[in-house]
């Protein structure tokens, strides 16, 4: 790799973005970083998440200071930021996101819900982020004139080798099978809000394969879930696909 790449992963809540965040961090080229705008995001919403005043207090919640440093990011090869969707308020400056090697990540919305729901229930449209997902998605394609990477949930949780090697090929990365497992447990890198959110990631070691559970929603849920389907079929008939990915040998 012949320069630093400042990778910005588009994600919403429970869609696996956590993990995700783990198989980059376990790669030895790798820094990450966590959710950089939720700090700004809380500030400027007013919403009333979990450890919502000490997040605002740990965090740069300027967005142009955030935006910079996302910008000048250095540390490693590679630097990878997990963002969500909808800390990108409208008002917001948008023009930084471009200087950046975009990327989203996509989970079935009846998933998103059921687990959101189970963390912070009644959950609405806005906190899933997809509608967010599907106007940044747009604006880069149009800008570029060529969609951005995308990858679902669901093929990294059933291929996880070959959908990553999709991913890193996309983003002109060489793959490493680093990113395949990691060591349980916390790290300094994980936002504040970790100790609520990522209890069952610091467990894994690895990409869990996809549940087969059936999920049941209530009719609020429900009817979230058809209004986040189309969105989420937008954005998902862009994913990558991994079988014509080979490893290098």
């Amino acid at each position: 790799m012949a320069k630093q790449i400042r990778i910005a992963m588009w994600s919403g809540p429970r869609a696996l973005s956590t993990a995700m965040m783990r198989a980059w961090e376990n790669r030895p080229d790798c820094v990450i970083v966590d959710e950089p705008l939720y700090g700004a995001y809380l500030a400027a919403t007013g919403l009333d998440h979990p450890m919502r005043n000490e997040i605002i207090a740990g965090m740069e919640c300027d967005t142009a200071r955030v935006a910079e440093a996302m910008v000048s990011a250095n540390g490693a090869p590679v630097i990878y930021q997990k963002h969500m969707s909808h800390h990108l308020l409208p008002d917001m400056p948008h023009d930084w996101v471009e200087r950046l090697s975009n990327a989203f990540l996509v989970r079935q919305p009846g998933h998103v819900l059921a687990s959101y729901d189970r963390k912070q229930p009644a959950p609405t449209l806005d906190d899933i982020g997809i509608a967010q997902q599907v106007e940044l998605f747009d604006r880069l394609a149009d800008r570029f004139g060529t969609p951005p990477p995308v990858v679902d949930a669901d093929d990294v949780q059933a291929a996880p080798e070959l959908t990553l090697g999709a991913l890193c090929q996309a983003l002109d990365v060489p793959f490493r099978a680093e990113m395949l497992a990691w060591p349980a447990g916390p790290r300094e890198s994980d936002g504040v809000w970790a100790s609520f959110w990522y209890d069952a990631v610091r467990r894994s070691t690895g990409f869990a394969a996809p549940s087969e559970r059936a999920i049941v929603l209530s009719p609020a849920l429900a009817r979230l879930e058809e209004a986040a389907q189309p969105l989420y079929e937008r954005l998902a008939e862009h994913r990558l696909g991994a079988a014509g990915w080979m490893r290098p040998i």
